[in-house]
């Protein structure tokens, strides 16, 4: 059984219809017209990334490592998702013996995957990969599965609601990245050619009340903390149609939740990431699932280097040593009695599972812990759909600036694994989901249904006279990643905890990327970093932290040459 639930209904396909498509007229970037697929080649990371470059000495430091004198400590991780995987990676990387437990049958956590009784794909989440994303694409440099990611134009695509193209179908607006330029200045022309969503006077005023962010950096990022996207935008007097235009589809797609919720740390740390880098907004999408396309391999190395991987292995009870007057961790006990020790333990859990295993008196002993409870998971859906026949869809993600959902793709066209030239699968992101939840999952499908009428007005009708949904599956995650909700950052623990021999590894933990893959990813490397401190009793200094350290002060400055433009 999974945490997540999904319910998938079947009825026979009809036969489908060919489709047109739409010459690209953009001069200055390149991208397939819709209908068509195409991938690009892998951008230059090494060269256009200061992120990439830390995140390799970081991996490199890790590994040099003195090793430990008395044969490979083994290090007990709860929790086979990105995070714990990470964890476990680096910690082979450091001389040391991972042992994973993860609760379910499947590889991944928040990327998890698995069949149908069809054999098709159901995935957690949709899931894209961007240049920002620099331990992430460290990791698969350094699992040697690069060209498993699908590059796609250095493009942001947003639908047009209730407006359609000249031959009647969804018109979309769209941010193109000039390749020849450097950042910020691609990102910069990227907006100013888009003459469709904001106007001049509402862009320049957007600038202006960002103008404190790319002059101050991180510091002035994190104090923003306190607000409200919503309440900062008032503060700054940014005017509320840059709220519609752009900021409730970029809240929804960072963390399933509205503008009026969502921290504006969380927002101007993605917008200093992408104009610091300038391939950090270009997405890639996994040729697979996540499980077989990447968390196998990482499995597969971890064994490799002598470490172990359990399914079906879930943690119930955290064990403390008594004779150490439980200031250490004994075990991890199993469901069926079975006790699983080690020398360090990590927790790569949920922040909403691991709030639940810590013992009562860890958390009466160390007021560490208390932060803990003042994260929770967000709810979120994810819904799969399958046509009878191809739907117009263009080679990418797309925002949908729907007031249900958040971003889609067509997999059929965006993923070699998914490919199908004749049917389309469409997979969405149903957010904010907190009212959806829990209904059914017909009612779901019938709601997102309602959404892609005005999505495709030429191929998909209520009436079911033209393309017809044969299949669906909906995914309902309760609780994901922590919700970045107004002054919660400060509660963000480090992975280091005040239990000797006690880590934690996840997105919800400090780290600069925060609810994010790359998140869980850096999360698992750091606490892999510290544990391998501690345990040489390291006292000299580690460049890459420091790097790290300056990375989350200057943030934003690459930005300030925008203001002589």
């Amino acid at each position: 059984m999974h945490p997540t639930s999904f319910h998938v209904s079947a009825p026979i396909p009809p036969r489908f219809a060919p489709r047109r498509l739409v010459p690209s007229a953009n001069f200055l970037v390149d991208y397939p017209p819709p209908g068509e697929r195409r991938d690009y080649p892998r951008p230059n990371l090494e060269e256009t990334s200061s992120s990439f470059k830390i995140a390799e000495q970081l991996s490199e430091e890790i590994k040099k490592f003195p090793r430990p004198k008395e044969g490979k400590p083994t290090v007990v991780i709860a929790g086979a998702g990105l995070a714990g995987l990470s964890t476990a990676k680096y910690l082979c990387d450091a001389g040391f013996k991972p042992i994973v437990l993860e609760a379910r049958d499947v590889l991944g956590g928040k990327v998890s995957a698995w069949q149908d009784k069809d054999g098709d794909w159901i995935e957690t989440g949709l899931h894209i990969f961007f240049g920002a994303y620099p331990n992430m694409m460290r990791l698969f440099k350094e699992l040697k599965i690069e060209e498993r990611l699908q590059w796609k134009s250095h493009s942001m695509i947003f639908a047009m609601p209730g407006k359609q193209d000249a031959e009647g179908r969804q018109r979309f607006s769209r941010f193109d990245f000039p390749s020849f330029l450097p950042a910020p200045f691609n990102g910069i022309l990227a907006i100013l050619l888009n003459d469709e969503m904001l106007t001049w006077p509402e862009k320049i005023k957007f600038g202006i009340g960002l103008l404190p962010a790319i002059i101050q950096g991180q510091d002035y990022v994190e104090k923003q903390d306190s607000l409200s996207v919503k309440q900062w935008m008032k503060q700054q007097g940014v005017p509320d149609r840059v709220n519609d235009e752009v900021f409730i589809a970029m809240a929804k797609a960072l963390a399933f939740i509205d503008p009026d919720q969502l921290s504006m740390t969380i927002v101007l740390t993605a917008l200093n990431r992408f104009l610091q880098e300038k391939d950090g907004s270009k997405m890639a999408f996994l040729d697979g699932p996540p499980p077989t396309r990447l968390c196998e391999p990482m499995v597969e190395y971890i064994r490799q280097n002598g470490g172990e991987v359990h399914l079906n292995a879930p943690v119930r009870e955290m064990m403390l040593h008594r004779e150490f007057r439980e200031s250490v961790v004994d075990g991890f006990r199993l469901p069926n009695g079975t006790i699983v020790q080690g020398d360090l333990y990590v927790s790569a859990m949920p922040v909403d599972l691991v709030k639940k295993v810590i013992p009562k008196r860890m958390k009466e002993r160390w007021s560490y812990f208390d932060q803990l409870d003042e994260l929770e998971g967000v709810p979120v859906i994810n819904i799969h759909l399958w046509f009878d026949r191809k739907l117009t869809t263009v080679d990418h993600l797309l925002f949908s600036r729907s007031p249900l959902l958040s971003v889609y793709a067509d997999m059929s066209t965006t993923c070699k694994g998914y490919q199908d030239d004749e049917k389309s699968m469409l997979e969405l992101v149903f957010a904010p989901a907190k009212d959806w939840i829990g209904k059914s999952d017909e009612d779901i499908v019938a709601a997102t249904m309602e959404e892609l009428y005005r999505l495709f007005p030429t191929e998909l009708s209520a009436d079911g006279s033209k393309a017809k949904l044969v299949k669906s599956a909906v995914v309902k995650t309760p609780r994901s990643v922590y919700t970045p909700l107004p002054g919660k950052e400060a509660f963000r623990p480090d992975q280091r905890t005040p239990v000797g021999n006690f880590y934690l590894a996840g997105d919800y933990t400090k780290q600069i990327y925060l609810g994010s893959m790359e998140g869980a990813t850096l999360s698992g490397k750091l606490c892999a970093l510290k544990i391998a401190q501690d345990e040489q009793e390291w006292d000299g200094r580690s460049q890459a932290m420091d790097l790290i350290a300056e990375e989350e002060k200057r943030a934003g400055r690459a930005a300030e040459a925008a203001i002589k433009v």
